[in-house]
């Protein structure tokens, strides 16, 4: 009896871990896309003075 039942919810625990791994995604993330660029462009004639 309690083989039986510890059996089942092991294999109950590794069916759950599996269908998790390799189910759809269930991700809620919004699509952004790419995102512009709002920095300073590097100058490569330019010198830093420490």
């Amino acid at each position: 009896m309690i083989v039986e039942r510890n059996l089942k919810k092991f294999i109950q625990y590794l069916t759950e871990a599996f269908a998790r791994i390799f189910g759809p995604n269930d991700d809620e993330y919004p699509a952004i896309g790419v995102q512009p660029f709002e920095g300073e462009i590097y100058q490569t004639n330019s010198r830093i003075d420490w």
